[in-house]
């Protein structure tokens, strides 16, 4: 939700807030102010490592002799800067599973230097360190002066640690009263960085900068790190969400693409620009190498205000590929390295390191309805009968900050929604959920007893000189919770139990917005970075990307402690996340609008997020802002029918757009759309638990699993769910035809009619008329569905499956079906099934895995096989179940003509009945 809309109606209901103060966004409200934002030079650690890799000379560090030891997992050595002296510590980590860590620190810094706590998980493995630094096919050369680290893998040469010698770490130092405001150095270092080989960083700015009319008071000076990483012989680099962006990551210097570098600050950034490297609302310090044979990765693990460059020139001719220079304002330099090989390998040993996707609930993979503001409970009612009376599934209504009492979160406007219990039991009633918006700033209400206790307990942020932090956010005056502080966090959970959250039930699940944090009068409409943390000890600069992290991880622990057996799954939805975040919450891609070129950006967007970790994302469906056309809104609830996270929002100045206000053909067209989701859903559960087991992403870029391909390495307009659906959204007004790139040599069958599509590794041109776009399964895949429409995915949790088995041209394919309570943690005690279906011989089998000895009531009652060749005159099939063995009839569903000799015949079999908790095979007679 943007903050910058003031409409009479907002206006009357925020009176607390200043006139002038509102004055202050007025000329913003058509599109994004770049000007509130900073650009390199204007944020000045970021000028300075920009300049000091432009600079002459080599690089200042080396390896002290004689400091290098090995220890346990390390390698430990000592680090000098030769133009002041400073040493510093180095630790280089082995993990398994290709896995490495660089650490440099001060090593007798003047203040601690922060490191980034609370996201690394245990199931990072470290191993004990080779004395040959050899691991299996990897391979580290260290070169001590200048100091440089390349690792090799199967003898080539993958990643390049400061080849381009940027390496820099600004120490912590004293300001001298002789020094100047323009901060210069003092003489005698000037004198010694003169007369030096070695490239020197100026004190630009250094001690205190000032940004509009925001002053940072910089207790501490410059502290900024900087280092890059070369991906050898590698055109194509994605990542670093959240960017509105290419999946590739584009040129910011030398003959750039972009003027400005990659920035991660996470940021309230108001109808955000499009092909633009600006920050955005979330930050994951991720960035993937892909190329034929060789997929590689870094992770920066820093959580302050962050830039990166990218290049393609070399000042080393010896390394050419993509070039990547990280700066960061602070912390330490503590970076993994991932060295695949594969892509998958990629993911899983990222997911290892900072976490793997958690296994939402069932229902929040279905349709989720949202607007700022449903008014009231009658409208919330009117929704939901409307959209039964209009056929369309839906598994949440959600609420936004209207229906809060004067702003404050965790409570009900007691005009308007005075029986909050009752409305969510009247949803549950059909299987529905309710979604409630909590954001972190809490109105400075004395009356109110949660901001009371917040203030007597301790649990605010500060301001720079100790007292509380105030800001303006929707609620007026307000303040920051300190969730960098595990009390606060504790406290902040215990907050969400149903005693103190008076009115919720276990059917309402959390929204946390505006948790960049956003704060209107501050600066870029965020924290200053000199507030404080943990009683005043930590700067907010340190963690500025991990607060809304923070946040999402109190909401977590308070939805699941709310019940006593602590045995439900909750949903949390949140704007602003870090590396981690796919722990506990789905993100959504902010204030978008209602314009073709939004709907096109969602693709690569979500790819971006998605190979990051960030698996559960989405966009607002028709956008945010502004009202969609008919057509436009159509086609997004198409595009959105095949990505994680299905939602639709709108601005509170919009005209209404439920999609049961179309009429036809939108309306056909919309619910048909949302059907075919909710008929994919085992599909969608089943690629989550894979994430959730793998890191493997939900969506997918085609050279994930086409990753010898090199035609598929840009392309970020189409992509896949899990690995046997590609989905090519349109983007575009008035069209009826689609080219689309289908990878592979093997048949891609048109999920609606089943006809076969050869790319060959091309394009191909497909029909697109407005009821349908390109979505096609990939052969050799068995897809489950469930094929009777319900009112609610858990009204559809017994109702039978139907197979697809899409055959490849050796006439073979498999597939999954995960299958558990969907509510529930009991899935980790082994309440689960999983079947492995394949497909061979003319038989199918179903291999299940039933550790805790189920029952499910859902058994397969269609299979369809696809691809079969006209050869096949099966006219029966022998279903075997534990020995006991059955006949069910086969006919010709549809044929299709492949070429003038050939066709593809699809058979059905219809009410097999085969079980789902039980193994079985199928054999064509």
């Amino acid at each position: 939700m943007s903050h910058f809309v003031f409409s009479p109606l907002r206006h009357s209901r925020m009176r607390a807030i200043h006139y002038t103060f509102i004055l202050l966004f007025l000329s913003t409200v058509f599109a994004v102010d770049k000007d509130k934002f900073k650009k390199c030079d204007q944020s000045s650690f970021c000028k300075r490592n920009r300049d000091f890799a432009e600079a002459s000379g080599t690089s200042p560090y080396s390896i002290v002799d004689g400091s290098t030891s090995h220890s346990g997992s390390k390698l430990s050595a000592t680090l000098i800067n030769h133009n002041n002296q400073i040493l510093f510590k180095l630790d280089l980590i082995s993990y398994e599973d290709n896995t490495f860590r660089l650490q440099i620190s001060e090593k007798s810094p003047l203040h601690p230097r922060y490191s980034v706590n609370d996201v690394i998980q245990s199931t990072a493995k470290r191993i004990t360190w080779n004395p040959s630094n050899t691991f299996g096919d990897v391979k580290i050369e260290i070169t001590p002066s200048p100091f440089r680290i390349d690792f090799f893998v199967g003898g080539e040469k993958i990643i390049s640690t400061n080849n381009q010698g940027h390496l820099n770490i600004e120490h912590y130092r004293e300001k001298l009263a002789s020094q100047e405001e323009s901060d210069q150095k003092p003489a005698d270092e000037q004198e010694h960085e003169q007369s030096s080989k070695f490239r020197t960083i100026s004190d630009y700015n250094a001690w205190e900068e000032s940004f509009s009319t925001h002053r940072d008071s910089k207790p501490r000076g410059p502290s900024s790190i900087g280092l890059d990483f070369t991906f050898v012989d590698s055109n194509y680099i994605y990542g670093i969400p959240e960017h509105a962006d290419s999946l590739p990551l584009k040129t910011t210097r030398g003959d750039a693409e972009h003027e400005q570098p990659y920035r991660l600050y996470n940021l309230d950034v108001f109808e955000y620009e499009l092909n633009s490297p600006m920050s955005l609302y979330g930050a994951v310090p991720l960035i993937i190498s892909h190329r034929p044979a060789k997929t590689s990765a870094v992770f920066w693990l820093n959580a302050a205000e962050t830039f990166i460059d990218v290049s393609r020139k070399s000042k080393d001719t010896d390394v050419g590929g993509s070039h990547t220079h990280w700066m960061s304002e602070s912390g330490i330099i503590d970076v993994f390295f991932f060295l695949g090989p594969s892509p998958k390998d990629i993911f899983r040993q990222y997911a290892k390191v900072t976490g793997y996707q958690f296994l939402p609930p069932q229902f929040s993979l279905g349709y989720h309805q949202c607007r700022w503001n449903y008014n009231d409970e009658e409208d919330v009612s009117n929704v939901d009968k409307k959209m039964d009376e209009h056929d369309l599934p839906y598994d949440v209504i959600w609420l936004d900050i209207e229906h809060t009492n004067s702003k404050k979160y965790m409570t009900w406007d007691p005009t308007h929604f005075p029986t909050p219990q009752k409305m969510q039991e009247e949803l549950a009633a059909k299987g529905r959920k309710m979604v409630a918006i909590i954001d972190p700033h809490i109105k400075r209400d004395n009356d109110w007893a949660f901001h009371k206790e917040a203030e007597s307990g301790n649990h605010y942020v500060k301001k720079h000189d100790g007292s509380v932090y105030e800001g303006w956010c929707w609620s007026g005056s307000s303040s920051w919770l300190d969730f960098v502080n595990p009390a606060v966090r504790a406290w902040w959970a215990s907050k969400l139990s149903y005693s103190e959250y008076q009115g919720s039930t276990k059917n309402l699940h959390v929204w946390n917005d505006m948790n960049e944090p956003s704060v209107f009068n501050g600066p870029e409409i965020t924290m200053h970075k000199d507030a404080l943390h943990l009683d005043g000890t930590l700067e907010h600069r340190e963690v500025h990307n991990m607060y809304g992290y923070y946040m999402t991880l109190a909401t977590y622990d308070g939805l699941v402690d709310r019940n006593p057996e602590k045995n439900e799954r909750p949903f949390i939805l949140t704007r602003s996340v870090f590396a981690g975040s796919q722990r506990v919450a789905a993100i959504w891609t902010g204030d978008n609008m209602a314009e073709w070129s939004h709907l096109a950006a969602m693709s690569p967007m979500l790819l971006s997020l998605s190979i990051s970790g960030i698996h559960f994302s989405g966009a607002d469906v028709g956008g945010f802002f502004k009202n969609p056309e008919p057509e436009l809104l159509v086609r997004w609830y198409q595009a959105s029918a095949f990505v994680p996270f299905f939602r639709a929002h709108a601005h509170i100045e919009t005209k209404r757009r439920e999609p049961y206000l179309l009429t036809d053909p939108y309306l056909s067209v919309a619910r048909e759309a949302i059907r075919v989701r909710y008929s994919l859903l085992p599909l969608w559960y089943t690629v989550f638990e894979e994430s959730s087991r793998t890191g493997y992403p939900v969506l997918r870029p085609l050279w994930a699993e086409f990753p010898e391909d090199q035609a598929t390495f840009g392309i970020d307009d189409q992509f896949l769910v899990g690995s046997s659906l590609l989905v090519k959204p349109i983007t575009a007004k008035d069209t009826s035809s689609a080219d689309v790139f289908l990878p592979g040599q093997e048949a891609w069958y048109d999920l609606v009619d089943y006809k076969p599509f050869f790319g060959n590794s091309g394009t191909v041109r497909v029909d697109a008329p407005l009821a349908k776009i390109p979505v096609f399964i990939r052969s050799g895949s068995i897809i489950p569905r469930k094929m009777r429409a319900r009112r609610s995915s858990t009204q559809m949790q017994n109702d039978p499956v139907t197979l697809i088995v899409a055959l490849d041209s050796h006439q073979k394919a498999e597939g999954d079906l995960y299958i558990d309570d969907g509510v529930s943690f009991d899935y980790r005690k082994g309440e689960f099934v999983r079947i492995k279906f394949k497909f061979a011989e003319g038989r199918l089998e179903a291999d299940v895995e039933n550790p805790s000895g189920l029952t499910i009531e859902s058994f397969v009652e269609r299979i369809i096989i696809v691809g079969a060749p006209s050869s096949l005159k099966a006219q029966q099939a022998q279903l075997n179940v534990g020995g006991s063995t059955s006949s069910v009839s086969i006919s010709v569903l549809s044929q299709h003509s492949v070429s003038f000799l050939k066709s593809s015949v699809n058979h059905v079999i219809r009410y097999p009945a085969a079980p789902l908790d039980k193994s079985w095979t199928l054999s064509l007679s």
